[in-house]
């Protein structure tokens, strides 16, 4: 059974660990992230963590519940630094996008932390105020209720499909990555157009396009949904 985690107030170290920090759950969630980029997800571990801290991995246990505990702070936290980049302007449309696009930046820059959290709800502050953002501009925007959960739902659905999808390839090691890339300028491009036409045919714009992520253009394409459904010109969903 994991231990009850402690109120951040009364579990604070009073004396700084080996490595001269005070810990807190800010400084074990920034740890975590660079463990995460330094090992993969297999290298997060309670000893190696607490090792890092200059702390006994006993001691993460006060502020998280466990392991999994942790993950979920990670996601927050990646949630919560797309947010911190992110202004309104006013225009429903930029704003979703923009948020969109910093949501998946945020996630991109920590490729392994992606992987590990992009499918998990954590349920703390940090998300829970970009969820709040995304209903508010959707609401804002003039739809109802219940398109706007739909909507929420695609959106960060969408955004949080491409951050594990293209965080998985950034992950790879460097060669595994390169390799994958190249394919569409060597197999694909040398495939000939008398049993592969439409592969032949597409195949220069294929390996220019193919290594880049398709977001933001199926992100254009959600929003122009969002805009049908605001004119009435929406099919019935």
């Amino acid at each position: 059974m994991p231990k009850k985690v402690v109120p951040e107030e009364a579990r604070r170290r009073r004396r700084p660990t080996r490595q001269g920090a005070v810990l807190s759950e800010g400084l074990i969630v920034r740890t975590a992230l660079r463990m995460l980029r330094e090992h993969g997800t297999g290298g997060l571990t309670a000893r190696r963590l607490g090792a890092a801290l200059g702390a006994d991995p006993s001691t993460l246990y006060r502020y998280f519940a466990g392991m999994d505990d942790l993950a979920r702070a990670v996601g927050n936290e990646l949630m919560g630094q797309a947010l911190d980049g992110w202004t309104a302007q006013g225009d429903w449309r930029a704003d979703l996008r923009s948020l969109g696009l910093a949501l998946h930046s945020s996630y991109l820059a920590h490729p392994q932390a992606a992987v590990l959290t992009a499918s998990r709800v954590s349920g703390r502050p940090r998300e829970i105020a970009v969820d709040e953002a995304i209903l508010g501009l959707l609401r804002g925007a003039g739809l109802t209720d219940r398109a706007a959960v739909r909507f929420y739902h695609a959106f960060i659905d969408l955004a949080l499909a491409f951050a594990a999808l293209d965080a998985g390839a950034l992950a790879l090691p460097e060669e595994a990555r390169r390799s994958d890339e190249d394919m569409w300028g060597t197999t694909y491009a040398r495939l000939p157009a008398e049993t592969h036409p439409n592969i032949a045919a597409t195949a220069e714009r294929l390996a220019a396009r193919m290594p880049h992520s398709a977001y933001p253009v199926v992100l254009d394409t959600l929003l122009d949904g969002i805009a049908a459904e605001l004119t009435g010109t929406a099919p019935e969903m």
